[in-house]
């Protein structure tokens, strides 16, 4: 079974109990916003270099800002949102957009979804392979249809429909995630992703 077609409902989940936490935290803080955001799960591979740890932690810096900005200058948490993933997502550090795993076949297919905590809707797309910002594919699944998930080549050309940008697979390539891919028959690294959770003033 592939894991990877879960992914849109655990992170739907993680994003639902965190959106009910940060409620809470929000009614003690009223008129303040609030921003979290992780960049994988797992911590940093064992061989990670102070080097390549000080990237990462100045890219969730970065990406933080732009979040951050969006809400003092009285955005919306789902801007703000789509916005830190977008980063994330450009950014080949991290396993989402530019820089996800291959598949078993060597290819990229990639997942995103995306709530609104006030009435709860929800987007999500799985296994898009030319979506580049699939975050924001997922954004318009939710605010542009009557669906919750596309998948696949549905999904795809729902966002060509859509004048999302698209990329040639191949622009997800790292050489770093190709490596991880030729050694895939050794043991797996802890799995990776991002999120991110706002709550606007």
């Amino acid at each position: 079974m592939n894991k990877n077609k879960f992914l849109p409902i655990i992170i739907l989940f993680f994003v639902s109990f965190i959106t009910f936490q940060i409620t809470l935290s929000a009614q003690q803080n009223e008129g303040k916003y609030v921003i979290v955001l992780h960049g994988g799960a797992g911590g940093f591979p064992k061989d990670a270099t102070d080097s390549l740890k000080n990237a990462y932690l100045n890219s969730l810096s970065e990406a933080l800002s732009i979040g951050k900005k969006i809400l003092e200058n009285g955005g919306s948490s789902l801007d703000a949102v789509e916005k830190v993933i977008n980063y994330l997502e450009d950014n080949p550090l991290f396993n989402a957009g530019k820089g996800g795993v291959f598949t078993s076949e060597g290819k990229h297919e990639l997942d995103a979804s995306i709530m609104f905590g006030k009435d709860l809707s929800t987007g999500a797309v799985a296994g898009v392979s030319i979506i580049k910002n699939p975050i924001s594919l997922a954004r318009l699944v939710m605010e542009k249809t009557e669906h919750v998930l596309f998948a696949g080549k549905g999904a795809d050309e729902l966002g060509l429909k859509l004048g999302v940008p698209v990329v040639h697979n191949s622009y997800f390539h790292t050489e770093d995630q190709y490596y991880n891919w030729l050694r895939s028959n050794l043991p797996k690294q802890p799995g990776e992703t991002v999120g991110c959770v706002a709550l606007d003033k």
